[in-house]
């Protein structure tokens, strides 16, 4: 079905680990900025050992990669790092982290990783959902501009 009004996907796929991950990035811009509300993840990890574990690693590396992907900037100043601490680092808060929808796709295969596989794939996906909502490719990171 169509994206809600003012709203816009993106899809991204990753493999790494053994594990394909396809992550959906629903995304709407708020005073110009980008705001991911949802974030639909299919997961091919062989045999599901712990669904629930595969369900909260999923969550958590998105809300790692976004964080990266929103507000990841490192500047310099005379050589050094100006971020030295979370006071200077932004990262996702509690109240912006998006839906997560994860659905797990069992393929018989030897169980495989799921550790890492959910974050490389969600900076991807809002680009592509960026790109749509305003046609404009987004060349660097972070998306969140100051």
């Amino acid at each position: 079905k169509p994206a809600p009004a003012g709203w816009s996907r993106g899809i991204a796929v990753h493999e790494s680990f053994g594990t394909l991950v396809a992550q959906v990035a629903e995304v709407k811009l708020v005073d110009g900025q980008p705001k991911v509300g949802r974030v639909i993840t299919a997961v091919e990890c062989g045999t599901p050992i712990s669904p629930d574990q595969i369900a909260a690693q999923m969550e958590g590396g998105i809300c790692y990669g976004l964080s990266a992907a929103l507000y990841g900037k490192i500047s310099l100043k005379d050589g050094v790092v100006e971020q030295t601490n979370f006071d200077t680092y932004r990262v996702l808060r509690n109240s912006e982290a998006p839906t997560v929808e994860t659905h797990i796709f069992p393929s018989g295969n030897a169980p495989s990783g799921t550790g890492e596989p959910g974050t490389p794939v969600i900076a991807p996906a809002v680009a592509n959902a960026l790109l749509a909502l305003n046609g404009q490719a987004t060349g660097s990171l972070p998306f969140m501009k100051a």
